[in-house]
């Protein structure tokens, strides 16, 4: 493949004599050059696919209002407890 600049053109076994024919073992080589191909591309892939991110605006998405929520939503928590507690009966009915 031409898109990964790679200097590897097949070897002409003909032109070898017949020991270096017998020695030659193209595998690993082919290996090595798959594996940079793979590398460059998950390289390529990287660099252009789309980033996990969003978009935050000021002031949304909070309930932190501050103290003053908080507390305000504690007393009328304990008002509504309270309320609860004075429309029981005072006998328990049986």
């Amino acid at each position: 493949m031409k898109s990964t600049n790679l200097r590897n053109k097949p070897i002409d076994r003909r032109r070898l004599n017949k020991q270096d024919r017998e020695q030659y073992n193209p595998g690993p080589r082919q290996q090595a050059v798959a594996k940079a191909r793979g590398r460059k591309g998950q390289l390529a892939y990287d660099a252009h696919a789309p980033r996990g991110t969003q978009e935050h605006k000021p002031g949304t998405g909070g309930i932190s209002l501050g103290r003053s929520a908080q507390g305000a939503r504690q007393s009328e928590e304990g008002a509504r407890v309270e309320r609860s507690k004075s429309l029981r009966p005072e006998d328990p009915m049986y």
